[in-house]
This record gives structure tokens, sequence and C-alpha cells, in this order.
């Protein structure tokens, strides 16, 4: 979901059984987190936007693990998915493959963490 009144129909997009959503999430600056952070409980598995794509700019893989921290400080482990927000057609190549690169090194740096600390 694209720039929504996310926290406003929560409660409708947990009702409609869904296995996995997508939200945009790094332009609000984890702002549509919050509901999570109210005790909102879900279940299913979720995708906080990690990077902006309509930015030139390309995340560094810190920045990038930062946010994936901040939303495992709300979200379940096991729920979340890494993804960027979405638009991804609207960049070229050239500027997609590195921010994408830089976000699988900083989730496979995420899960090395998480899974040294079990």
């Amino acid at each position: 979901m694209c720039y929504s009144n996310f926290n406003d129909i929560i409660h409708s997009i947990i009702n409609m059984d869904a296995d996995v959503i997508t939200i945009e999430n790094s332009r609000s600056d984890e702002k549509l987190l919050s509901v999570f952070c109210e005790g909102v409980k879900y279940g299913a598995g979720i995708g906080p936007g990690v990077y902006d794509i309509h930015s030139l700019r390309i995340p560094s893989t810190e920045e990038i693990a930062d946010r994936i921290n901040k939303m495992l400080a709300v979200l379940e482990s096991d729920i979340l998915w890494v993804n960027p927000d979405c638009g991804l057609k609207t960049r070229k190549y050239t500027e997609v493959n590195p921010a994408l690169s830089n976000m699988v090194a900083a989730a496979k740096l995420l899960r090395t963490q998480l899974a040294s600390a079990k």
C-alpha cells in the first residue's frame, strides 16, 4: 500500500486475511509502524519499505540495517519481510541494483545477528 492511511485501516487489513502485505514506510519515516507500538497485533507477513525508491540517493547497508532494526522493535522477526517502498519501475537499473544489493546485505547482516542472539 502506497501512501495510505494505514493506521486508520489496520483492523480492516487484518480482516482481509492476506498472507503478506507491503506498505510504504521509508518516506513516512516509520510513522506507519506506530500502530504496532500501540498494541495492535498483526500475525501475517508485513513488508514495510526499507528505502525510498523515489529518491536518487542510494541508501547504505548500515542505513537500511538501522531501518530494519527500528522495524524489529515493533514487529516480530518471523513476520517481517524486507523490501523497498513500491515503485521500482520508476528507477533505472543502474539506480536500483546498488540499492537492492545494499538491502540484501543489510538483511543478511541482521539475519546473522539474530541467529547468533538465539
